[in-house]
């Protein structure tokens, strides 16, 4: 039987340069685990302690195009369960008709990310459910129809299939079904995922592809923790059932100074994060700092080599515009995730640019990903798709 995995962690966060002593008062108020770069996690993953993709001061922020518009304002010094816990408050405090539910989200959830809340918003609206998955989701799709906004915790994506039957056939399908009459669009269903170094088969999973395979489901995979605060609010906010799956390794490891202000990000729109012009390279969630890694390795290699890595952020809908311009440009393509390399979401990217960029591939797309196996415990480090096997591929699309 899968076992469940309880973390503890209690702490505080750090502001950076606030500019109101009432809003200082409101961190203080809140308890949160250290934010630290020194956490185990970030020794987990290589790259991620000295990653360039991560916002450490306040001008790198605000430098962000998709930030600019905040104008400045206070940031504070937070790791991506803290920014999911901000995200949470905010869209609690800003919308009454907001309910957060799980199992475990009142006493702050195995990872910390409800901490806090119930208190503050009252039970009637944080509050645990049973152990069941198909009833969480369930439950959600019937508040979200009667108009609630429904933020459902899965407590491990590897769980999340009882409650399969619910998302891909009730709450995918609530508007087409009803000819737009109803809709369950105010439905968010969070859940932890991918690898974290010891999780083994129930706990280390990536199941992005199979909601990708059914229309009417939003599914997003933040990297940061900016990310994950822009994102999740506008995953709340948007119209369409959204899966939002956060990686739980990056929870603790990923430090950034996150806007204190109330924003959203783009859902479908992928990012740039470095430009270069030989080979595309995509991934996304905590597989971009790998891959970092190995771009950084496979420069080192070959003199001259400029890489350009894309964080796709959205699996659903996928930027398709963004991937297909890079590849144009650099004629090559790789994309890696952890997820089984057989029906994994690289395989729908790899067939849409070979159909928009035939002409202009200059070597076989590839694909770095897990392997086609249950995901192994003792064997991790030999199944995730490491910045060794990454390097590799780069150097095989560079001499094809």
């Amino acid at each position: 039987m899968a076992t469940r995995r309880i973390a503890l962690s209690v702490g505080r966060k750090f502001v950076q340069k606030p500019k109101s002593l009432a809003a200082c008062a409101c961190l203080q108020n809140r308890s949160y685990a250290s934010s630290s770069n020194n956490h185990p996690d970030a020794a987990s993953l290589p790259g991620l302690a000295t990653s360039k993709i991560l916002r450490s001061s306040r001008d790198q922020v605000f430098a962000t195009p998709e930030l600019k518009h905040l104008g400045g304002g206070e940031t504070a010094k937070i790791n991506l369960y803290q920014a999911v816990n901000e995200a949470l408050h905010t869209a609690l405090a800003k919308d009454d008709t907001a309910v957060l539910f799980g199992e475990d989200v009142s006493f702050g959830g195995v990872f910390r990310c409800s901490m806090g809340l119930a208190p503050k918003f009252g039970a009637d609206r944080v509050f645990n459910t049973p152990l069941t998955e198909q009833g969480i989701v369930a439950f959600g799709i019937g508040l979200a129809s009667a108009g609630h906004t429904a933020i459902a915790e899965i407590q491990f994506a590897d769980y999340v299939f009882p409650a399969f039957d619910q998302l891909v056939n009730e709450a995918a399908k609530y508007r087409y079904r009803s000819g737009g009459e109803f809709s369950c669009g105010g439905l968010t269903v969070r859940m932890p995922c991918m690898a974290i170094g010891h999780g083994g088969l129930y706990h280390s999973q990536s199941p992005e592809a199979f909601f990708a395979h059914a229309p009417g489901l939003k599914v997003v995979i933040p990297r940061s923790p900016i990310q994950a605060k822009g994102l999740l609010l506008a995953a709340i906010r948007d119209p369409n059932p959204v899966i939002f799956m956060e990686p739980k390794i990056l929870y603790r490891g990923a430090v950034e100074q996150v806007p204190m202000a109330d924003y959203t990000l783009p859902l479908g729109k992928a990012e740039v994060l470095k430009e270069g012009k030989d080979v595309t390279i995509v991934g996304w969630g905590s597989q971009l700092y790998v891959l970092e890694t190995a771009i950084a390795m496979a420069e080192k290699a070959i003199p001259g080599l400029s890489c350009e890595l894309i964080d796709l952020r959205s699996i659903v809908p996928w930027d398709i515009e963004t991937v297909a311009n890079s590849v144009n440009k650099t004629g090559r393509l790789i994309i890696s995730h952890e997820a089984p390399q057989t029906g994994g979401f690289a395989g729908e990217i790899a067939a849409t640019i070979q159909e928009r960029c035939f002409l202009r591939l200059e070597a076989p797309i590839q694909r770095v990903t897990g392997w086609d196996t249950p995901f192994p415990l003792a064997f991790e480090r030999f199944y995730v798709p490491s910045a060794a096997r990454c390097a590799e591929a780069i150097k095989d699309t560079m001499s094809y």
